[in-house]
């Protein structure tokens, strides 16, 4: 039987492909005319051209499979026209659990994300899959949208269509190709775009590690249940300490206050509107910055087996990778580069 994965041209997506051929299964992915299809070089993979709001194409990528893993995602902090992000996260993944459903999959495993339960608790106790989060917590579109998909996860499962869902941190290591919002923390710590920080924290996490716990889930997972795959929580500052040793470069030691960042946040955002570029510091992300995002991934491991390994080395691997694919102005080799040789 075939497997179906929806975003393998994306970061999580692409090593959930990987993980799956590497395991001898037969790969369905369902990539867009415009794809760039980099991620999936050299993977033997069947691709079906097609798109989430396309229904025959989403009927020709799900007949005759018997499990599909849901990755596709609008992931952006900032776009000129939000309504897109919804149309894919939320009435893309409806239109696809409706057609999976009919055309008999075994499992659907659903890739939403942390921040739908990384929320601020009274208590002071560290956010889980029991944590119920309110939509007027998500800050910015990307947030809301996953939270209303992930809610149609449930419902799905609610209905009787065979949905888990899996909630992955903030993934780190090779192949970040457009790059991701974290990827980007690390690029602007290579090209000393970061002279300072702000107060704020992550849960880090491999990408293999986070591919894997997909594989886990389908698996393992229970109908209907979600599930953190999560690594280490760290500040941001050790974030870059960690850089720092991996690199041999300084890291910052100038601490940002928030309204700083948010100002220049606005400002930036403003010159993007004019030009059409993509901004640099996205409002959204100072907000969410706000808050450090840091959970427990334990059920995960009781349920699933999974068990994420030390998030360095896949710090150590991004680096590596940035450098090697030109993403580091100059290309000043590292300690890391020479540890990946």
């Amino acid at each position: 039987m075939t497997t179906l994965v929806t975003g393998a041209t994306g970061f999580v997506g692409s090593h959930v492909a990987r993980q799956l051929v590497a395991g001898g299964h037969r790969v369905r992915v369902l990539v867009r005319p415009s794809s760039n299809l980099r991620a999936l070089e050299g993977l033997g993979v069947e691709r079906v051209e097609g798109d989430l709001a396309d229904l025959v194409s989403l009927d020709r990528a799900t007949r005759g499979v018997r499990r599909v893993f849901h990755v596709a995602a609008d992931y952006r902090l900032w776009t000129r026209n939000p309504h897109e992000i919804y149309a894919t996260n939320v009435e893309g993944t409806r239109r696809l659990f409706d057609v999976a459903a009919r055309a008999g999959v075994e499992r659907i495993v659903y890739t939403s994300t942390v921040s739908t339960i990384a929320v601020p608790i009274r208590d002071g106790a560290l956010p889980n899959e029991e944590t119920r989060a309110t939509l007027g917590q998500m800050i910015g579109h990307y947030k809301r949208s996953k939270f209303l998909a992930e809610i149609e996860a449930m419902k799905a499962a609610a209905a009787g269509v065979p949905v888990v869902i899996v909630n992955p941190t903030a993934p780190v290591g090779a192949g970040d190709w457009k790059p991701t919002p974290t990827g980007r923390i690390i690029l602007d710590f290579l090209n000393g775009r970061m002279p300072a920080y702000v107060d704020t924290g992550l849960n880090v996490v491999g990408v293999e590690d986070v591919a894997a716990g997909h594989l886990l889930a389908a698996e393992h997972g229970r109908i209907g249940e979600r599930y953190i795959l999560g690594g280490r929580n760290l500040t941001l500052k050790q974030i870059l300490d960690a850089l720092a040793v991996i690199t041999g470069r300084p890291a910052p030691h100038v601490r940002l206050p928030h309204a700083v960042a948010l100002v220049a946040g606005y400002a930036d955002e403003f010159f993007a509107r004019i030009t059409g570029r993509e901004p640099q510091i996205p409002v959204e992300g100072v907000k969410m910055s706000r808050h450090r995002m840091f959970v427990a991934s334990d059920k995960a491991e009781r349920e699933l087996s999974y068990k994420p390994g030390a998030v360095e080395p896949a710090l150590a691997a991004a680096v590596g990778w940035y450098e090697v694919h030109g993403y580091v102005r100059g290309h000043a080799a590292t300690k890391s580069v020479a540890k990946a040789a």
